[in-house]
């Protein structure tokens, strides 16, 4: 079928002559009647479909795009219509078939809004009414949300950037992920070598996570321990991993789902940059109060030009206290400003300077993050603070450790 639709979109114009209604009905209706989707899907995971701007007829269609400003009628070859087909033309590792769809609807399109162009009672036929215009049912805002590379941009600020919690075993061609692999095979390897790209391609071709029920993905329910799990409880239900995997798979779902009306149901948009790093913070000797409970920790940067600590933390990290209700260790994920000086470094390395750095802990008293995952610590679950200089060395046994002693109320 799409062998025939190819050579029907590749057939030539029969001259100059060719009215825009002939090269309308060989080249542009056999796309608004296929049943295949249009090239949009390599970029759109859902919300918009080249059908979407096509009418029953060729001045229809032709008027609707006019109105909506996407043919330039003087230069109709730099038409906004043509532009947004071609987007996914550099797209490296594209499939074959989405090129292919692509040339044939950029040529069909470009042939017959050439032939619309030059006929001037088209040109300055009346505008249409604007019930009458072809377009996605969706908002620009929401097909936006809907593209591939800003579920990316969403997925390696999230699940990616909280990676070392569990990367050890399922990073791809890591030691201990080597020994997984011998006994398990390649399944346990879903962080991909080749990056945040790779693993979010190998994911969402998975079945880790479940876009029916987003709660109940494997990928939340395996480090949660719920669902046998090798590695053991790698989360707790509202800490910072759970909150980034789930608002990430429920993201996903919502979105593959087509539940996105309007750009009021859209999630807000992360303020800030994360960054996963194999830095290691511990709290030893914490107070018998935090034993068994979840106490986050926020790392603020002294400002030696203010002479203050900065007011926004530049890391964070969170854990159960174990190990007989005394100990606290877990990795940092760094923060900053997208587009910040710390933000372009920390995309090539993420590491903190030598310095002086304030540590704030809170305890998850009641264990509300439990009750509710969405819900946040905050001042009246702040315990404690306390003073360190380090070099924050990489490595889990190259830990920069904190008294828990130390760590008291101003």
């Amino acid at each position: 079928m799409l062998i025939i639709a190819f050579t029907v979109l590749f057939t030539p114009t029969v001259g100059q002559q060719t009215t825009p209604d002939e090269v309308f009905e060989k080249r542009i209706a056999p796309i608004f009647k296929s049943p295949n989707p249009s090239s949009c899907v390599q970029c759109h995971l859902a919300g918009v479909d080249l059908k979407n701007y096509i009418r029953p007829s060729s001045k229809e269609t032709f008027l609707s795009l006019r109105d909506q400003g996407l043919v330039d009628l003087d230069k109709p070859e730099k038409s906004r219509i043509l532009a947004l087909i071609e987007m996914g033309k550099a797209e490296k590792g594209a499939d074959l078939i989405h090129q292919k769809n692509r040339t044939a609807e950029y040529e069909a399109f470009t042939a017959w809004i050439k032939a619309c162009c030059a006929d001037k009672e088209l040109r300055n036929a009346p505008k249409l009414k604007v019930e009458e215009l072809a377009k996605p049912p969706r908002s620009v805002e929401v097909i936006r949300h809907a593209r591939k590379d800003q579920l990316l941009e969403s997925f390696t600020n999230s699940v990616w950037a909280m990676r070392f919690r569990c990367m050890s075993c399922h990073i791809e061609g890591s030691a201990e992920n080597k020994k997984l692999v011998a006994e398990n095979g390649e399944r346990v390897s879903w962080f991909k070598a080749a990056g945040p790209e790779a693993t979010l391609k190998y994911l969402m071709d998975s079945k880790l996570i479940d876009t029916k029920e987003p709660a109940k993905s494997l990928l939340l329910l395996k480090p949660l321990n719920e669902v046998k799990h090798g590695g053991g409880v790698k989360f707790l239900v509202g800490d910072e991993g759970y909150k980034a995997y789930r608002k990430f798979v429920e993201d996903y779902a919502r979105i593959v789902n087509d539940k996105y009306e309007t750009a009021a149901d859209l999630p807000k948009k992360q303020t800030m940059e994360a960054f996963g790093t194999e830095i290691w913070l511990k709290i030893a000797n914490t107070p018998p109060a935090w034993a068994d409970k979840l106490v986050q920790v926020k790392v603020f940067a002294w400002d030696a030009t203010k002479k203050a600590w900065e007011t926004d933390p530049i890391a964070s990290t969170d854990r159960k206290v174990w190990g007989g209700g005394k100990l606290f260790q877990h990795t940092l994920t760094l923060s900053a400003t997208p587009g910040s000086a710390r933000a372009k470094a920390w995309k090539a390395k993420a590491e903190l300077p030598n310095g002086k750095y304030l540590v704030r802990a809170y305890l998850d008293t009641d264990g509300k993050l439990a009750k509710d995952w969405t819900a946040e610590l905050g001042a009246v679950d702040f315990v404690g603070e306390a003073e360190v200089t380090s070099a924050w060395p990489t490595g889990y046994g190259k830990m920069t450790v904190v008294d828990g002693g130390k760590v008291k109320k101003p």
